[in-house]
């Protein structure tokens, strides 16, 4: 039974499976739910809470990716854990909404029965005695259950206080991954004793960028069609569809091939996925959250000046997303992209400057910034493709010379 709950010696070539994208339409939901605690409580309080919840919501889908990349999702056994794993997630994202109120214990036992769950499957049900894969899934299950004890003691509790537990739960959580999951007694594991099948890898986290950024059109579209259809608001809408249609353009023809190209190679590959997909991908999900929240912001009130909490929401989302494919950029190259730093920087000299701008003029800015962006790239692919070609033309003709 376990060997035949994991993938082949060919998974490299195996694309995800449609129960993987299933599983996917409970995280856009609780990407949803997450965008309508920001607007609900657009604090600086609601932004930690909201990134509380984001953090965790990703945790349970990245740790679920990462165990797809393992196991085979055609397999039955696999497939009732995904579909148990989608009930909980599901109980997950009701919660969000009211995750430091009255649901707090719900968010958190459902939170930790999906990672305690899936790893006991990993360590118990899919993995031989005495296997690397046993030892892996059992150090990251006890790991999971001392950073449980903080996120059931903060559901019991009420305030700052289960503001505090849970960022100690996640502190514990994001860390693990960083020192390999050490317990006493136990010899220290090697990165790359993890198996990765990139192309499913790469692929899944595509797709979850996909969702996202998906989330934001049904948003967009959901506000922009309880309102009456007058030149501020369609220009707004207009405005927040080139903006989705730019955050796509800038992942799928940047991003994501660096990400892809930065697995190639067996040296520290399980190191680089980590840093760039599990860590460096949630800031790329968080801002296009707030490109979201943005995008209502001012398709609510286009012509008005935003206050100072809707001006922030409004310049971070975009910030955010540059800045996350920044960050990405230096950790694949070790170069830091100066297009990327200076779009950046215009985005807060608008935030610093646009408090007394229309709405609508501060969002068609933000979205030029994007676009300005994604025009960089393609001027600089063509560029780089030329060069190739004429050195392999160079090479050629050389080679011709000789002979």
């Amino acid at each position: 039974m376990n060997g035949r709950l994991r993938r082949r010696d060919d998974a490299e070539t195996q694309r995800a499976a449609t129960l993987e994208l299933f599983y996917d339409l409970v995280f856009v939901f609780a990407i949803t739910q997450v965008s309508h605690l920001l607007l609900e409580h657009l604090t600086w309080a609601g932004a930690g809470q909201a990134a509380i919840v984001l953090l965790a919501v990703w945790w349970s889908w990245n740790y679920t990716t990462w165990a797809t990349n393992e196991l085979d999702p055609e397999t039955n056994p696999v497939r009732l854990l995904l579909i148990a794993l989608m009930l909980a997630s599901l109980l997950v994202a009701i919660a969000v909404p009211h995750a430091f109120g009255d649901r707090g214990l719900l968010f958190a036992l459902a939170y930790l029965a999906i990672q305690v769950g899936r790893h006991a499957f990993l360590a118990f049900v899919a993995a031989e005695r005495g296997s690397i894969e046993r030892e892996q899934a059992g150090r990251i299950l006890v790991w999971f259950l001392m950073a449980g004890v903080f996120w059931i003691a903060g559901g019991l509790v009420e305030g700052g206080s289960r503001a505090g537990l849970w960022l100690l739960a996640l502190t514990l959580d994001y860390t693990a991954p960083r020192i390999l999951f050490p317990l006493p007694g136990r010899p220290r594991l090697a990165a790359g004793s993890w198996r990765l099948a990139t192309g499913h890898f790469a692929e899944r986290f595509g797709l979850i960028v996909i969702a996202a950024i998906g989330e934001t059109i049904i948003l967009t579209g959901a506000t922009t069609a309880g309102r009456g259809l007058d030149a501020g608001t369609v220009a707004a809408f207009t405005g927040a569809f080139a903006g989705s249609a730019a955050l796509w353009w800038l992942y799928f023809t940047s991003t994501r091939e660096l990400s892809e190209r930065s697995l190639d190679g067996e040296a520290n590959r399980t190191g680089r996925a980590r840093d760039i997909y599990t860590y460096g991908h949630v800031l790329i999900v968080a801002g296009i959250i707030l490109v979201a929240v943005g995008d209502e912001l001012v398709i609510a009130h286009p012509l008005d000046p935003l206050g100072s909490a809707q001006l922030t929401a409004v310049v971070a989302g975009p910030a955010l997303f540059l800045l996350a494919q920044l960050a990405l950029q230096v950790r694949a190259t070790r170069r830091l992209g100066r297009t990327r730093l200076a779009a950046v920087l215009a985005c807060a000299s608008l935030g610093l400057l646009g408090g007394s701008l229309p709405a609508l003029l501060v969002g068609a800015a933000l979205v030029a910034v994007l676009i300005a962006v994604a025009l960089r790239d393609q001027v600089g692919h063509a560029t780089t493709h030329e060069v190739s070609d004429d050195g392999a033309r160079s090479r050629t003709e050389f080679q011709q010379d000789r002979a």
